[in-house]
């Protein structure tokens, strides 16, 4: 079903900066044929021309000239993380060498809590947020019980407030009172339920205050926020690419690690070839002597194929530049909940902070009917071309993404709640 959109919505269309670049991505068609209203970016990104062009080139290269392709033309396979680094360090906030593109994000949090969570005495607790994504948990719980410890006993699950979401106040406060036995601040940019983003540079001040190691995971936030990694002082921090940042579907991820930690003799690690020092590497010695900064945390040489989507997606961001896209990203959101809370205020409740400092793109809505009502809407909406995802118990999140939706997509998204859910 196609829906005029309202002289305001094409008007704010028409005065988009960033209007071209949606031509430029691959929209799924709905059950009607007409493209779908595709707010699922925080959950999966849509395939951009240049990512098709990427893989396509790379998979000729590897035709044409065999293993040779390690070292012949402009991108030779042997050092094409490096071919990212820089526009990686850009949207990270960081110098070129606390950042590298190696394997998905529960890996690399498992990697670098080897090196940043080291229980001591009585500071063994890793703090992270109550309804924090599972895989999350499930990985800091493992890493606890690595350690020959308790879960229940050194895990600490932040509740939030009445409202849902966690003041940074909150943060402080808790740290205040309990830091000293804290060994590890592992906290998300965007919290993945709510669409909360936090001060991130005010959250490692106070893990750092506490005298605990602070991580950040970015799965939610990179791509969708600007960040400060270097700046904000944290330790670490990871993050996906499938999301925000449109590299496909199980993508290399990223990490980051401060550049104070970038040659300390004290980190111990999980050692691959690929982290040991590109000038002896190939000396096929026994001793493992780690390349500097982030690099020393790789284990293994980068896949191409998928790494390829990755640099394709990170050139289209660099293009787009993030401050406009954040610009753009306010107004595109801010527009959606003001039409939310203006039509469907009787329909929908939105968790996600409206403070434009406080949230990303996402929208985390709940149906004021109940969950049941609210999953059968969100199973209508699907009928009818909208691409959004559920989340237990009760939660609808929708994303509309600067690169590729309009505020023609906010607007026909509302309309179809008022149809589907009358």
């Amino acid at each position: 079903m196609n829906m005029q959109a309202s002289k305001t919505a094409r008007d704010l269309d028409s005065a988009d900066p960033l209007q071209d670049f949606r031509k430029r991505f691959r929209i799924p068609h709905g059950p009607d044929g007409n493209e779908s209203i595709y707010f699922c970016g925080n959950s999966l990104g849509l395939q951009s021309e240049e990512v098709s062009i990427a893989v396509q080139g790379e998979l000729e290269r590897w035709a044409r000239l065999g293993v040779a392709g390690h070292f012949d033309g402009p991108l030779p396979w042997m050092p094409y993380h490096q071919f990212l680094r820089e526009n990686l360090a850009w949207l990270a906030g960081a110098r070129p060498g606390e950042v590298v593109a190696m394997n998905s994000l529960t890996v690399n949090l498992h990697l670098l809590m080897v090196s940043f969570y080291r229980p001591r005495g009585s500071r063994r607790k890793i703090l992270i947020e109550k309804g924090a994504f599972p895989s999350d948990r499930h990985a800091v719980a493992s890493q606890i019980a690595f350690h020959g410890m308790d879960p229940a006993e050194e895990l600490v699950e932040l509740e939030p407030g009445a409202d849902g979401l966690i003041d940074e106040q909150a943060i402080e406060s808790w740290l205040d009172e309990h830091g000293d036995q804290v060994a590890l601040v592992l906290w998300p940019g965007v919290q993945y339920a709510t669409g909360q983003a936090f001060d991130l540079k005010r959250i490692a001040r106070a893990g750092r205050k506490a005298g605990s190691t602070v991580g950040f995971d970015l799965a939610h936030a990179a791509g969708n926020l600007p960040l400060g990694l270097h700046d904000s002082g944290a330790d670490f921090a990871v993050w996906c690419s499938y999301k925000y940042l449109n590299a496909g579907p199980g993508s290399v991820a990223g990490a980051f690690v401060h550049e104070r930690h970038a040659d300390s003799p004290d980190l111990p690690r999980f050692a691959g070839w690929w982290g040991h020092d590109p000038d002896s590497r190939f000396r096929m010695g026994p001793e493992f002597v780690p390349a500097s900064g982030a690099d020393g945390w790789q284990l293994s040489n980068p896949p191409i194929l998928a790494m390829a989507p990755l640099r394709a997606s990170l050139e289209v961001f660099r293009e787009a530049g993030m401050n406009r896209l954040r610009e753009k990203s306010l107004k595109l959101t801010g527009y959606l909940a003001g039409l939310i809370r203006e039509r469907l205020e009787k329909t929908i409740e939105i968790l996600t902070p409206l403070d434009e400092k406080r949230r990303g793109c996402q929208l985390s809505l709940r149906f004021k009917g109940g969950q049941a009502d609210g999953q059968a809407l969100f199973r209508r909406l699907e009928a009818h071309g909208v691409v959004g995802d559920w989340r237990e118990p009760d939660i609808i999140r929708i994303a509309p993404v600067p690169l590729y939706n309009s505020f023609a997509d906010a607007e026909a998204f509302v309309a179809r709640v008022e149809e589907l859910s009358e």
